[in-house]
């Protein structure tokens, strides 16, 4: 039998989940002596530590080319929204970090950007059944002042989950 709160509401233990991460200056650090396709392949290589962000999803890199990066999310009950799906916020934040690393990987040392605009198109709902998907992200224009970049969220039969797009200003020294 299970317990009710105040209001009537099951009351179920609470679940937990220890995240750890590496100091994100490290990664800070070397950006500045990397190209953007050595520091975005280094992180997938475990040479450098991911990004904070990955480690609290569970996200990691899996594929790094020149304009394209692709990574593997496990959806888990600690990404539901109160809805008990996936928050749109996760699928949003992975796309736009696949986007986003697409474009670092084209960039020269010294040179870096910022995400301007992402939009995010959700196709279907995604739960801890759904299984393990693939994000991939690849540069659509890679301009020298903006880049635009594009992204789909895949199951590993090909059925798509959401996909977006996103616009990156170019920053240089």
């Amino acid at each position: 039998m299970h317990q009710t709160g105040e209001r009537g509401a099951p009351v179920d233990k609470p679940r937990t989940r220890l995240v750890s991460w590496q100091d994100p200056a490290i990664s800070v650090e070397a950006v500045r002596s990397l190209s953007g396709l050595d520091f975005v392949s280094k992180i997938m290589r475990g040479e450098l530590p991911s990004p904070p962000t990955f480690e609290l999803l569970g996200f990691r890199l899996f594929q790094v080319e020149f304009g394209l990066v692709a990574g593997e999310l496990d959806p888990a009950e600690f990404h539901y929204n109160p809805a008990g799906v996936v928050h749109g916020g996760i699928v949003c934040t992975v796309l736009d970090s696949v986007m986003g690393l697409a474009v670092l990987s084209r960039l020269p040392l010294g040179s870096g950007f910022t995400t301007l605009e992402v939009k995010v198109n959700f196709v279907r709902a995604i739960s801890d059944k759904t299984g393990p998907l693939l994000a991939t992200g690849k540069v659509v224009h890679p301009g020298s002042r903006i880049a635009t970049a594009e992204a789909r969220l895949l199951d590993p039969t090909g059925k798509l989950y959401a996909h977006g797009s996103a616009t990156c200003m170019i920053l240089s020294k």
